[in-house]
């Protein structure tokens, strides 16, 4: 047992994270101060929405740097940092020290992807949210904050104090996020509830989405509806994304951007890695993807239920974080696909085969055979064995650690990268044949 394990441990050491912020924006000049940052938080579509946004400003001309789960940097694609740790937002030292590289560069606005630890952690301390964005709220990391109301409280700490919210009316919790901000300060969105921005005539493809929304004014905090409509078309596929996008739109309209400015922008983001990456292989379909999370698994799968081939899916389940769920990611899994495939994630000094078999157990429960039931604790070896048993038509879905660049065993971290291996196993099928 580490001292992380003991009960009470992350309350007593919140003073430190306060102190550590506090000397990190001293250090650097408070350097959030210098830049207009648009904060965005939830459980699901975090990096996504704010990859939309940033590609929106910069297509806009623009200065916005990026932090986000999988990079960070400057204006462009050819700019940006690989994201190597194994968090979202990064400590106080190091996100201080970045926002100051970003500003000094000469940006204007900083798109910042704030998570839950980093809210209840102080490290966003000294930085002055704009506009905060609410993707959604479902069930994760309930290992640290123990109990989902605690969680939500964490994520409306953005929104305290900001100076407008984007919100997902669809979601359950809006209404304290709502409460978080204030009457007046923010902005709906959604597809299913009365919201400020709402998608109509959604098309669902392959290839991507499309949708038509209100062409909007704010005045004074007040939504103003104007003639017209947006044509929004986004290159990343999945319903999600009409939410990731709305979520854009709204951010767009907040900062005055014109109608063509915010279609044009959103449409130039070609894919986010990691997040539904597709890779050619002969004759099947191949998608990588972060999902780790049921919210996240159950979008996945609905994002392909039209496929007309078998579904192949492979994930495994990080170890210390969010055991709770590891029975229903795999019951929804099992429900989903005619063949799971569970292998090994970030298991830390967890037993991998103990984090397995509870994912087994969802699959059974969700009434997949055994037959269709196969545990390869090897990552690496996994993946191989998911490519090499797809057929004509077959649709991979390799979900867990997407763009992430090492694997957490152990004995510590080992370099490993899904969408490496996935295409090295699918060239080697290419031999083959």
């Amino acid at each position: 047992m580490s001292f992380k394990d003991l009960p009470g441990y992350n309350t007593a050491v919140l003073p430190y994270h306060f102190l550590q912020s506090l000397v990190a924006g001293v250090r650097y000049g408070f350097p959030g101060r210098r830049l207009r940052v648009i904060g965005v938080t939830g459980t699901n579509g975090k990096t996504t929405t704010a990859f939309m946004i940033w590609k929106m400003l910069n297509e806009s001309g623009c200065k916005a740097g990026l932090m986000t789960t999988v990079a960070w940097g400057l204006f462009d694609e050819d700019s940006l940092h690989k994201q190597i740790e194994h968090m979202t937002t990064v400590d106080a030292m190091t996100l201080n020290r970045r926002m100051r590289e970003i500003a000094d560069a000469g940006a204007e606005f900083l798109v910042l992807e704030v998570t839950s630890h980093a809210l209840a952690q102080f490290r966003t301390l000294n930085v002055p949210i704009e506009i905060a964005v609410m993707t959604n709220v479902t069930h994760e990391h309930l290992d640290y904050h123990k109990t989902f109301s605690r969680y939500v409280a964490a994520k409306t700490k953005l929104f305290r104090g900001a100076g407008f919210g984007v919100i997902n009316a669809d979601d359950r919790s809006s209404s304290e996020f709502m409460r978080a901000v204030g009457k007046g300060k923010y902005i709906t969105y959604g597809i299913k509830k009365s919201a400020d921005e709402k998608a109509t005539s959604v098309d669902l493809s392959a290839s991507g989405v499309r949708y038509s929304c209100d062409d909007i004014n704010l005045v004074d905090g007040r939504v103003e509806k104007v003639d017209g409509k947006l044509s929004i078309q986004t290159q990343i596929p999945g319903e999600f994304n009409v939410y990731n996008s709305l979520a854009a739109v709204c951010v767009g309209q907040i900062l005055g951007l014109t109608p063509g400015q915010i279609e044009k922008g959103i449409f130039a983001l070609s894919e986010v890695e990691g997040r539904m990456n597709r890779i050619a292989a002969p004759g099947f379909e191949v998608i990588v993807d972060f999902a780790h999370t049921p919210d996240a698994f159950s979008k996945v799968f609905d994002s392909v239920k039209g496929h007309s081939g078998r579904i192949i899916s492979l994930f495994g389940g990080a170890g210390r974080r969010d055991e709770s769920t590891r029975v229903l990611r795999g019951e929804i899994a099992g429900r989903n696909s005619d063949i799971v495939i569970v292998t090994e994630d970030d298991s830390r000094d967890e037993d991998p085969a103990a984090i397995a078999d509870e994912f087994v157990d969802g699959a059974r429960k969700a009434g997949l055979d055994n037959s269709a039931i196969i545990v390869n604790l090897n990552r690496r070896k996994a993946i191989f064995k998911a490519i090499s048993l797809a057929q004509p038509g077959d649709l991979v879905l390799i979900l867990g650690k997407g763009h992430e660049k090492t694997i957490l065993r152990a004995d510590g971290a080992h370099p490993f990268e899904d969408l490496k291996v996935t295409r090295e196993a699918i060239s080697k099928l290419d031999t083959k044949k």
